[in-house]
C-alpha cells in the first residue's frame, strides 16, 4: 500500500491544494451563496465557509467513489461530525446527492432562499461583518475553528495523497473514459 504525500510533498504545493489550505485559513468571516450544482469541491469547499445560502434550486454531490476517487478537502473528517456516520457514507461512499433543503438539514448550508434572492442575501449578511468589530470577529471565528484547525489540515494532506493516486488509478480511467463517452463505467474488472 502506498503511503500519503508529507506535507513537503508536490501535491501538497499545486493551485488547489494552496486554494484549500488559504480558504481553510482565512481570519474574516467567508460567505457562500450557491445557486446551481455545486459537485465535487463545489460542496466540499463549503465546510469551510462561516455561512451558507443555497438556492430552492441548488444540487449538491460528492461523487468522489463514483469517479474512483476519495473524498478531499476534509470531508471524510467534517462529513461524518456533521451527518454522523450513516448519512456521510450515503453522500461520500455512494455519491448520493443534496437538495438544498438536505444541506440545511445536514447543517451544510444555514438557509434556502429563492434563487433570484440568494446572491443578495448572502451579500447583505456579509455587510453585516462592516458594523461589527473586526478583531472580536476574528478571535470568535479562530475559537470556532480552534478545536479541528490541526486536523482539519492533516486530513486534507492525507486525503491529497490518496485523491492524488487515486486520480492515476485504472478505475479513475475508467470512470472519467465512461463520462466522456457517455457510457455506464464498467468496474467488475477491478473486483
Amino acid at each position: 500500500m502506498s503511503r500519503a504525500p508529507a506535507a513537503g510533498d508536490d501535491v501538497l504545493h499545486s493551485p488547489v491544494f494552496r486554494f484549500m489550505f488559504a480558504l481553510t485559513g482565512i481570519e474574516k468571516p467567508v460567505v457562500a451563496a450557491v445557486t446551481g450544482a455545486a459537485i465535487g469541491i463545489g460542496t466540499t469547499m463549503l465546510l469551510h465557509c462561516d455561512l451558507v445560502y443555497v438556492s430552492d434550486e441548488a444540487r449538491l454531490a460528492m461523487p468522489f467513489v463514483s469517479l474512483g476517487l476519495v473524498p478531499e478537502f476534509a470531508s471524510s473528517l467534517i462529513v461524518p461530525r456533521l451527518l454522523g456516520n450513516a448519512r456521510a457514507a450515503e453522500k461520500l461512499l455512494l455519491g448520493d446527492p443534496l437538495t438544498a433543503d438536505d444541506a440545511v438539514e445536514l447543517r451544510i448550508a444555514n438557509a434556502v432562499l429563492p434563487a433570484g434572492e440568494v446572491a443578495g442575501h448572502a451579500r447583505r449578511v456579509a455587510e453585516r461583518f462592516n458594523a461589527l468589530p473586526p478583531g472580536a470577529v476574528r478571535e470568535t471565528k479562530r475559537l470556532l475553528r480552534r478545536a479541528s484547525a490541526d486536523e482539519v489540515r492533516a486530513t486534507i494532506a492525507v486525503e491529497a495523497g490518496l485523491f492524488a493516486q487515486r486520480l492515476r488509478s485504472p478505475e479513475a480511467t475508467e470512470a472519467f473514459q465512461a463520462f466522456f463517452q457517455k457510457r455506464k463505467p464498467d468496474f467488475s474488472r477491478f473486483a
